[in-house]
């Protein structure tokens, strides 16, 4: 699947998998924005034409795009298509400030670091992401503190 100006769209879905295929195309295209091999600008191909190649509903994929255009990855410009968005080049320095937060938190918290670090390495290995950041956090018992 070819991208306009920039880069090529490479993508598979395997429906076997138990990863919902809309959670497929959207952490690969994730992926290849935020490794660069998606630079900004790059056109994505219209949702029915990736829907069809992918052989997925195009409900699937306009899914896929609208949270990765949520999460400031994707921008529509109407009929001119989805590009990949300006200002992908400071993804680094917007995680890293989510980790100085996250730090402060811990430490205004008491939590010590070994604690915290366990805490990001389980919801990472989770595959956790903003829609279900809830039901990975750590419950508490029933009347407990």
């Amino acid at each position: 699947m070819t991208g306009g100006k920039g880069g090529t769209v490479r993508l598979t879905v395997d429906p076997g998998s138990s990863v919902a295929p809309y959670e497929q195309v959207r952490a690969q295209l994730a992926a290849q924005v935020g490794d660069g091999r998606l630079p900004v600008g790059t056109r994505l191909p219209p949702v029915r034409r990736l829907a069809a190649d992918l052989d997925l509903a195009v409900n699937t994929v306009a899914r896929a795009y609208r949270e990765l255009e949520a999460a400031g990855l994707l921008e529509t410009r109407g009929r001119h298509g989805t590009f990949v968005a300006p200002g992908r080049d400071d993804a680094r320095d917007r995680l890293h400030r989510a980790a100085v937060d996250y730090a402060a938190q811990a430490a205004r918290l008491g939590v010590p670091a070994d604690a915290a670090l366990d805490l990001v390495r389980a919801a990472l290995e989770a595959g956790v992401d903003h829609h279900n950041h809830a039901e990975a956090a750590p419950r508490r018992p029933a009347g407990g503190p």
